[in-house]
């Protein structure tokens, strides 16, 4: 079997964010599967890779040149006039105004390289390579084709009075088709075109077919509900997990090697040692549930919690914050920045770990936190609802805790179940063990991709 991936961005070449993860490390796991896998992206600037030719590409209204270079099993399309930037979509001003005619000459790209090397399997991931699947099929080409949605939110929608650009036959602009109200909507290509439909977790993949979460999709996606399959994200344990990881402040795979890097972590964020610690490591905004979580911050620091937080975003809740951490001083530390080492220490410390998302695909937060031992708390959205099941002491089953409501209620009514477990230590010991047990690695995500794969060449 002959498999393309096709993303705009994988590690470690480039990354803005998920989506490079999952297109990073998919191909090894491929690979130990017994599927040959060639990974095909846009020469950024600053990528280092070797020559490996040229191509002619027939755009409407001339012909241009592209450049081709190689690295192992990764290729990448080069064109300086359209990839050598400092962003890889845009700056912090905004999109690139001609994404459509970046991503456009990508896709066709790759396109003919798929045509050149005789592929069976063209997995194409979100937007940015949308349009692989229209082209394949203009091409009446026999290579079949799965198209990955990591996030519906981000579309690529262009103006109508683009479409010639692309290429393609008039009637491929259409309802039927790529056509969306009056816009050129290349995510929905993939959608309409491909042979198969992922997305990044089961539970995601229902959500998408309602109207609170379809992003106006809904309808199309409804009707390809049944090539429509969720497939959770794996998390690759070669680069996260505790027992091999420098940057946290001792490895560790049990219990008392948790407690350890909890203390540390309290005397790095010089914040009280006896209340239970959260921890986020997030976007900073309002999808990522801030909006809920600052309405009922004072109450959740006055049920003695500390809070630890590590990433940047959206300003108005950059200063609520830094206000509670001025206001809380011992139990409060707002970290607005980029920075791994202490992510790391975050997830390898905090007692609990907060994902309040109002939708979260897939989520990889979560299952990093699952492998270092820190208990998560989501809302049971996405692949969140997915991957944490609430806790029953009861039992001794579940790995964490969830709420339904997108409230700041449903959010406290959780941590106060949370806050219960901690004050019973025998309790919050086997929760922690409950978790560091989870296996979300690649392999099994893996497995379903490859079968998948199978079927689609039997038909």
């Amino acid at each position: 079997m002959k498999v393309a991936l096709i993303a705009s961005e994988a590690v470690p070449f480039a990354k803005t964010g998920g989506l490079a993860d999952v297109a990073g490390a998919l191909p090894r796991y491929f690979q130990s599967l017994g599927i040959e896998v060639a990974l095909y992206l846009p020469k950024y600037r600053g990528i280092a890779a070797d020559p490996a030719g040229d191509i002619e590409l027939n755009l409407p209204g001339k012909t241009v040149k592209v450049g081709l270079y190689r690295r192992d099993n990764a290729f990448f399309i080069d064109y300086p006039e359209y990839f050598d930037r400092p962003g890889l979509y845009g700056t912090p001003a905004g999109d690139y105004p001609d994404n459509l005619d970046r991503f456009n000459l990508f896709n066709r790209a790759v396109v003919k390289m798929l045509l050149r090397d005789k592929v069976d399997i063209a997995h194409c991931h979100d937007w940015q390579s949308g349009l692989v699947p229209a082209f394949l099929k203009q091409e009446g080409s026999p290579v079949k084709t799965v198209f990955t949605i990591h996030n519906l939110g981000y579309q690529g929608r262009f103006p109508g009075f683009e479409f010639p650009k692309l290429g393609l036959a008039k009637e491929y602009f259409s309802p039927e088709g790529l056509e969306f109200y009056g816009d050129v909507n290349f995510l929905k290509s993939g959608i309409v075109y491909a042979d198969k439909v992922t997305t990044v977790s089961e539970n995601y993949a229902r959500e998408i077919q309602t109207a609170e979460l379809g992003f106006g999709l809904e309808g199309i996606l409804h009707r390809r509900q049944s090539d429509l399959h969720g497939i959770i994200n794996g998390l690759d344990y070669d680069l996260w997990d505790p027992a091999k990881d420098s940057a946290i402040y001792r490895p560790y795979n049990d219990y008392p090697g948790k407690l350890f890097n909890r203390l540390e972590l309290i005397r790095e964020c010089n914040i009280d040692r006896d209340k239970p610690l959260i921890g986020m490591v997030s976007r900073v905004a309002g999808q990522k549930g801030f909006d809920i979580f600052t309405e009922v911050f004072d109450e959740v620091i006055r049920m003695g919690f500390c809070f630890v937080l590590l990433g940047y975003g959206e300003e108005p809740y950059h200063v609520r914050l830094k206000e509670y951490e001025s206001i809380y001083a011992t139990q409060v530390s707002i970290n607005l920045k980029f920075d791994d080492r202490l992510a790391r220490r975050i997830y390898a410390g905090s007692d609990f770990f907060l994902m309040p998302s109002r939708y979260e695909p897939c989520g990889l937060g979560q299952l990093i936190s699952l492998k270092y031992g820190s208990i998560p708390v989501v809302r049971k959205t996405g692949g969140l609802a997915d991957t944490v099941h609430e806790y029953d002491p009861v039992t001794g089953e579940g790995n964490g805790f969830c709420f339904d409501e997108y409230s700041g209620r449903a959010l406290l009514e959780s941590l106060a179940r949370a806050r219960e477990i901690y004050r019973r230590p025998d309790w919050l010991q086997s929760l922690v063990d409950n978790c560091l047990r989870c296996d979300y690695s690649w392999t099994q995500s893996a497995i379903k991709y490859r079968d998948l794969y199978i079927k689609l060449l039997k038909g």
